[in-house]
């Protein structure tokens, strides 16, 4: 209950920083890539976006800046990869060490967002739409964002 609590105060927060909406961003981070996705303004539904491959900081941050530019995006949603029992291990603490240097470096909010069985879910679509297993693997990280994504927007919406 205390953790429902914790998401709902994050989610009004974040939606605080934007009282217009705008477009988003999510990011899926991995250790070797980085899922996108990204949702309209008007926060109704999130699509996956490319894969990119993951670097140093100061090239993702300069990868990230153009597609900021390009999709006029003004909120970042980064998963946040917590342990099954809601604990947070080392990759939470990177992943939370990410975000404030992301929104720093592109001057934009950005909210944490739970990301346990996003990727589950976003295989178990995959397979419904009959993809093959190699394809899946190429894609499966965006599609993970969009999972992401869909479920902090639609708590944004609420």
């Amino acid at each position: 209950m205390a953790e429902q609590a914790l998401i709902t105060t994050l989610a009004r927060e974040f939606r605080a920083e934007l009282p217009l909406g705008g477009a988003l961003l999510a990011l899926d981070l991995g250790t070797q890539t980085i899922g996108t996705a990204f949702c309209d303004a008007g926060w109704r539904f999130a699509s996956p976006g490319k894969t990119l491959k993951r670097g140093k900081f100061g090239a993702d941050r300069e990868v990230l800046a153009v597609l900021v530019r390009e999709r006029n995006i003004g909120g970042i949603v980064i998963g946040l990869p917590l342990n099954m029992d809601g604990s947070e291990g080392p990759r939470a603490q990177s992943s939370r060490a990410y975000a404030r240097n992301i929104s720093a470096a592109l001057d934009l909010p950005v909210l944490l967002w739970d990301e346990r069985w996003s990727t589950a879910s976003a295989e178990s679509a995959l397979i419904a739409q009959d993809m093959s297993r190699a394809k899946r693997a190429t894609r499966i990280d965006s599609a993970a964002a969009a999972v992401i994504l869909q479920a902090a927007i639609d708590a944004l919406a609420n």
